[in-house]
């Protein structure tokens, strides 16, 4: 029982090369120069692509986390009345009625101040910087340059 192995054959009838041909396998200064300035090119593409992919990406994760709070904050809100009235009522047994509603709204007003600048941190523009791609274009510059990271 015999095999005959053939070479794998491409479909316009030609042998499937797996190494690069002689023109891109020129190693003089003036091919690698040529490689280069045709690669260059190529790698700003991709790096372009991946920027937009990270900062769709981000986005993504804010619109996320936006719905999110503003779902949670809704519900909370309903609570949140329930509970003030509930310090008023409580309040005003000890004291008249307008000082309670005045005394629960001034800390609750205090305490929204607080949650709100809390919260604004999360949405500062630091937050949406492509970071993986900034890192990739400054490990790209210095391998251009001859450096190594």
């Amino acid at each position: 029982m015999s095999k005959s192995y053939e070479q794998p054959q491409n479909f316009d009838g030609r042998p499937l090369r797996a190494v690069p041909s002689t023109r891109e396998d020129d190693n003089s200064i003036g091919g690698l120069l040529r490689q280069l300035a045709h690669e260059i090119p190529m790698l700003f593409t991709k790096e372009l692509a991946l920027a937009k992919a990270e900062m769709r990406e981000n986005l993504r994760a804010t619109k996320a986390g936006v719905a999110a709070v503003a779902t949670g904050g809704a519900v909370m809100l309903a609570g949140l009345v329930i509970l003030l009235m509930a310090g008023v009522y409580g309040l005003a047994t000890v004291l008249p009625a307008w000082l309670s509603a005045l005394i629960v709204g001034a800390a609750a007003l205090i305490v929204g101040w607080i949650m709100v600048s809390a919260g604004k941190k999360q949405f500062e523009p630091g937050s949406l910087k492509p970071d993986h791609t900034l890192h990739s274009l400054h490990k790209d510059a210095d391998a251009i340059r001859g450096r190594t990271p």
